[in-house]
């Protein structure tokens, strides 16, 4: 079941990068706040459907216990929306993704254990498929932004801070999924259903704590029901993080760089829906990364 619940995290997030990107407004500097505070809520909300539905009672000391895992993954978020109001996010998405390669590296060398060559193979070739991707989309926007006759929107320009966002959300990222695959997969510190309920309520509590801030401190008025594009980047993240924390508890050095791959789920949507092109080498890099998934699909069942 690993698998698939693996491949649903990946569809999920990979819709919720495209709501990301239309709910980052360049033009408002409140775009990350008012993003978290949806992811927050919305989280929230599931949470507690998900204990009253399972009857289960949830111990406030596991949001303690699980802080450290909880606190890497809000804050690379937070800085990937940042990110998203200055840079494409078919370029965001496969380089922050890159952060499945080191969680698997890292996971590894910690924890010595076999992989099949048909693991192997299949990481190697969505790493490479990931990293591919990344390396031809900073060629392409390089070479528009020289192009003397290039008309290219200022909040998608690559500068030296702009390429750090995801940058810095791989590296956060990665060490949040080094420690959730220590947690729930290598040592069981923690069970499933207590790391999610956890990860979600802390996100509650800063969706709280962001909100007052919003609209006390700054005096911003900020409706949460008339967020139909961040609720909806909300809904595909809180779905994906239900599916997520399932596959890592069982196979967390082979799912790291398999949900990776939902880059390519956003490198296509945003081609869809934001009008971009693909190029025959984007589809040769999605291409690999689609044999990679089938590959580990293949041997994980």
């Amino acid at each position: 079941m690993w698998f698939l619940f693996a491949l649903l995290t990946t569809l999920s997030w990979g819709v919720a990068d495209l709501f990301y990107k239309k709910g980052a407004d360049s033009k408002d500097k409140y775009s990350t706040v008012k993003i978290g505070i949806m992811v927050g809520l919305v989280m929230g909300i599931h949470g507690f459907l998900y204990m009253l539905i399972k009857g289960i009672t949830f111990n406030p000391l596991d949001l303690i216990k699980y802080l450290p895992v909880s606190f890497f993954y809000i804050l690379s978020m937070l800085i990937g929306y940042l990110g998203l109001r200055y840079i494409e996010l078919s370029i965001s998405s496969p380089v922050q993704n890159s952060s499945g390669a080191l969680t698997a590296i890292a996971l590894i060398i910690m924890f010595p254990q076999e992989l099949v060559a048909f693991e192997i193979f299949g990481i190697v070739i969505i790493t490479g498929g990931v990293i591919g991707l990344a390396v031809l989309e900073k060629k392409l926007q390089n070479a528009a932004l020289k192009a003397d006759n290039a008309k290219i929107n200022p909040k998608y320009q690559i500068g030296i801070l702009a390429i750090t966002f995801p940058i810095l959300y791989a590296v956060l990222d990665a060490i949040g999924t080094i420690a959730d695959g220590i947690y729930l997969d290598e040592l069981s510190l923690i069970s499933e259903e207590a790391a999610l309920l956890a990860y979600e309520f802390t996100w509650l509590l800063y969706s709280v704590i962001a909100l007052i801030y919003l609209n006390v401190i700054k005096k911003q008025k900020f409706n949460i029901f008339k967020e139909p594009v961040r609720t909806s980047a909300a809904l595909f993240e809180t779905a994906g993080q239900f599916f997520y924390v399932f596959a890592m508890s069982s196979n967390a050095v082979v799912t790291a760089p398999l949900i990776a791959s939902y880059s390519i789920v956003s490198v296509i949507l945003s081609r869809i829906f934001l009008k971009e092109k693909l190029s025959k080498l984007h589809y040769t890099f999605i291409l690999l990364v689609m044999l990679g998934i089938a590959i580990l699909g293949f041997s994980g069942e």
